[in-house]
């Protein structure tokens, strides 16, 4: 068993091409012996976005804070709010952008393989 506060797991800056102002904490993860999922935290900083991009994996994000918009590949917005769920399938091209004036953070959940 493990627990853990957000404010204790290291935060390393989003370094993949077309992020801008992102963060990435892995809470809970390979490392900890997790058998099928890691959570993933991202933290999304105002004018910021994910890189737009695709995988062959779902994640499963819950919003924790903030307004934000997922971004589908015909650059259609759709608002996220604190609250909010969201399921990206495999291979769908997406992107994440704060859409507010405070942090956007959102829980990410992935195959472990993907952390």
């Amino acid at each position: 068993m493990k627990i853990i506060s957000l404010d204790k797991v290291e935060k390393n800056k989003v370094d993949m091409e077309g992020a801008v102002g992102a963060w990435k904490q892995l809470p809970l993860g390979s490392k900890d012996g997790a058998p099928v999922y890691s959570y993933r935290v991202f933290t999304v900083e105002p004018g910021g976005h994910t890189p737009y991009h695709h995988h062959p994996y779902e994640h499963m994000n819950y919003i924790i804070e903030g307004i934000g918009a997922l971004v589908n590949e015909k650059d259609e917005e759709t608002p996220l709010k604190a609250g909010d769920f969201a399921l990206v399938e495999p291979d769908e091209k997406h992107q994440y952008r704060n859409k507010g004036d405070k942090p956007f953070k959102i829980i990410c959940g992935v195959p472990k393989e993907f952390e």
